[in-house]
């Protein structure tokens, strides 16, 4: 027999109620719920990520507050910042690529219910809930910027160099490259050089953003 964590990567029907699965989360729940605690300042505090992630590169941030789902079903690239209230349903997998960052208030969302009532929740015999849930995947790519108040549903692939912008519901691939938004969110148009922001570096930061501008050059 399949065990409950093996069904949800089998793309089965799973009862997120069951206690394997509850135990899982719980150790997410309590190491966000510490996190969300702690001063930003605090050395202690970004180690704690370590603690239920799947995979994380050495250089990341999250201002918090955070709440994963799993946090062992996520694997996140080099170079990562998350700000205020992100939110995790890491069901299923979801990987995120290197040089990502993420507005206020983003949801990852790798997780459904049936669409019919009754299969979605019933009662047992002993009046205890069965909770119906199937999960897909998200995958976003390197170099990745989702705007505040954003939402990606499960089964989606977001590629390289793509923005997502602010209030968008992403239920469908967005291609490498492009600025994407709406609800439902579609791609809009490519990226190209001319949506450049290099004439606002002042002359005495130039050298501080080097770093953000030799990737681009030839």
């Amino acid at each position: 027999m399949m065990t409950e964590e093996e069904k949800i990567f089998a793309g089965k029907m799973f009862d997120p109620r069951k206690q394997e699965l509850k135990d899982i989360k719980h150790k997410a729940h309590i190491a966000c719920q510490k996190y969300n605690t702690m001063d930003e300042y605090d050395p202690e505090r970004s180690p704690i990520i370590q603690e239920f992630i799947g995979k994380i590169g050495k250089v990341y941030y999250f201002q918090g507050p955070i709440q994963f789902n799993y946090g062992s079903h996520t694997f996140i690239g080099e170079n990562f910042f998350a700000n205020f209230n992100l939110t995790v349903m890491d069901d299923a997998r979801i990987y995120i690529g290197d040089n990502v960052c993420f507005g206020p208030n983003v949801s990852l969302m790798a997780t459904s219910h049936p669409l019919i009532a009754q299969e979605r929740m019933g009662l047992d015999d002993e009046g205890k809930t069965t909770m119906a849930e199937y999960a897909d995947e998200i995958h976003i790519g390197d170099n990745v910027w989702i705007a505040c108040n954003t939402v990606v549903i499960g089964g989606v692939h977001i590629g390289n160099n793509v923005v997502i912008g602010a209030g968008s519901v992403v239920t469908k691939d967005i291609p490498d490259n492009y600025l994407a938004y709406g609800n439902p969110c579609r791609p809009i148009r490519p990226i190209t050089e001319a949506d450049s922001k290099k004439s606002l570096i002042l002359p005495e930061d130039m050298e501080h953003f080097s770093y953000n501008l030799k990737k681009f050059e030839k």
